[in-house]
């Protein structure tokens, strides 16, 4: 089971977990018994939890690297390079994302220090599926170059941007990264691909019933309807 987190903050977005809510679900965590293991380790792992974040905002480092570290939970934050120690503003945020400041190289590091693990999510946040086969090499490697120039060591995870990939994406991120995590609704599975892992996304896990369900080994049947759900409202957008 992979958890995917954005920014802890109380402004309600699609983004947002409120700091609250994000302690109890790691005390959760640390009281249900459940292994928390490094993301590269999940494979290995059936039963573990991974924990993930995207875009590396700077309420990673102030709101959730003090409780990962009170429960010596590792995490993987996926970082924008191209925005690192900036703002969630590239070109293709969606409207009524609130703009929050990201977290910086020096913060970044620190973090890596300590038990988080640093993976790429693109040099701009792109769309991946709209660009050519150059533009997605330039966007995969230099965003992985930059986080092992900087930081050091190999980068063995990828996030993609909005969960947006193709085929062509796809085979070029498993030729670059050991892990690529997406945005399905679902859990993970000996069969699930590592160039597309499926993720829980916490902004439907708010309940903290549910929350304590999920963690129990309960809640497929709503994780499932969640993602029904999403999936009709996708075709219904086109």
């Amino acid at each position: 089971m992979i958890l995917s987190y954005h920014s802890l903050d109380s402004s309600g977005s699609v983004i947002s977990l409120p700091p609250a809510e994000f302690r109890f679900q790691m005390d959760c965590l640390a009281s249900s018994g459940r292994r928390v293991v490094p993301l590269v380790d999940l494979p290995s792992e059936p039963d573990g939890v991974a924990i993930t974040f995207d875009d590396a905002f700077l309420s990673v480092y102030q709101t959730a690297f003090p409780i990962l570290q009170e429960h010596r939970f590792p995490a993987t934050v996926f970082v924008v390079t191209g925005h690192c120690g900036g703002f969630n503003d590239w070109s293709s945020q969606p409207t009524g994302i609130p703009r929050l400041e990201l977290m910086s190289w020096q913060q970044t590091d620190e973090v890596s220090r300590y038990g988080v693990s640093i993976g790429a999510h693109t040099v701009t946040h792109p769309r991946l599926s709209q660009l050519d086969d150059v533009a997605v090499e330039r966007e995969l490697v230099e965003s992985r170059d930059e986080i092992q120039n900087r930081l050091g060591g190999a980068v063995e995870t990828f996030a993609y941007p909005y969960g947006d990939h193709n085929v062509s994406v796809r085979n070029a991120a498993a030729e670059h990264f050991r892990i690529s995590c997406g945005t399905t609704l679902d859990f993970n599975s000996p069969s699930s691909p590592l160039s597309d892992l499926p993720r829980l996304d916490v902004y439907y896990l708010q309940s903290r019933f549910l929350f304590r369900n999920l963690v129990k080994g309960n809640g497929g049947s709503y994780i499932f309807a969640r993602r029904s759900l999403r999936a009709l409202r996708s075709l219904v957008a086109y």
